[in-house]
C-alpha cells in the first residue's frame, strides 16, 4: 500500500474501530431483527443474506432483504415503517448488553493504544453506536464517534472514515482503521488509512495487515512503530 512505517510517535497519530464485529459483536440481535421483518413478509432469510448486511446502512439492508419479496410494491412509506420496526426490536435486543459483553481485552488494548498516545474513534455505519458503546460501558470512551447519524454514504465508501478523522483533528494518512468486513476494509484503503482486517475481513486475506484476536492489534503496531 505504500503506507509509512511509523517511526517514534508518528505519522500514525490515531485508530478508527468499526464497531460491530471489532469492539463488540451485535450480529446476532440483527439477524434476529431482520428475520422478523422478513418472515411476516414471507421472504426466505438465513445466514448467507445477513452476512450481505453487515457495514450497511438501515435502508440499503431492507432493500437487500427485500430482493426475494413476491407481494405487493411496498412504498417508501411502508419501507421506513419497516426498517423503523426493525430498529426497534433490535434496540430492545441490544437493551440485554452490559459491560459483561466487552472481552476484557478490548479494554486492556485500548487501554495501551491510549497510554502511547494515540487518538480513538468509532466509525460505524450503525445509528445505535452511541447507545451500544454505553451498554457495554464504553460511553465516554472515544475521543470521536462517526456513525449512521451524520454520514449519508455507507461503505466501501471512505466517508464514515474521513468524518472520522475530521472529528479527531487528524489527517486521514495518520489514521489507521481495524475492521471486520472487506467493504470496511476498502472504505479504509479509500480514506488512505493504513487497515488492520480481523474476523472474516482477515479470513480473505484483506488490509495492509491482519489480526487473529483484538489483542494482537497492540503487537501490529508495535511493529509498525518498530
Amino acid at each position: 500500500m505504500g503506507h509509512p512505517a511509523v517511526t517514534g510517535t508518528g505519522p500514525y497519530e490515531a485508530v478508527v474501530f468499526d464497531l460491530d464485529g471489532v469492539i463488540c459483536f451485535t450480529d446476532v440481535y440483527h439477524y434476529r431483527g431482520w428475520k422478523s421483518i422478513a418472515d411476516e413478509l414471507g421472504i426466505p432469510f438465513d445466514e448467507t443474506i445477513n452476512n450481505r448486511l453487515r457495514g450497511v446502512s438501515r435502508m440499503e439492508s431492507l432493500e437487500i432483504v427485500l430482493e426475494r419479496y413476491e407481494g405487493e410494491p411496498l412504498s417508501d412509506a411502508r419501507k421506513e415503517e419497516l426498517a423503523a420496526t426493525k430498529n426497534e426490536r433490535y434496540r430492545v435486543m441490544l437493551g440485554d448488553m452490559s459491560p459483561a459483553d466487552l472481552d476484557p481485552s478490548v479494554r486492556t488494548t485500548l487501554d495501551e493504544l491510549r497510554g502511547r498516545g494515540l487518538k480513538l474513534a468509532i466509525g460505524s455505519s450503525s445509528k445505535n453506536a452511541t447507545f451500544i458503546l454505553e451498554r457495554i460501558g464504553l460511553g465516554d470512551y472515544f475521543d470521536a464517534i462517526s456513525d449512521g447519524t451524520n454520514i449519508t454514504r455507507s461503505k466501501p465508501d471512505p466517508e464514515v472514515f474521513l468524518k472520522a478523522a475530521e472529528f479527531l483533528g487528524v489527517e486521514p494518512e495518520r489514521c489507521v482503521v481495524v475492521e471486520d468486513a472487506v467493504a470496511g476494509i476498502e472504505a479504509g484503503e479509500a480514506a488512505g488509512m493504513y487497515t488492520v482486517a480481523i474476523g472474516d475481513a482477515a479470513d480473505q486475506g484483506a488490509g495492509d495487515a491482519q489480526i487473529g484476536t483484538f489483542a494482537e492489534l497492540a503487537d501490529v503496531l508495535s511493529r509498525l512503530d518498530g
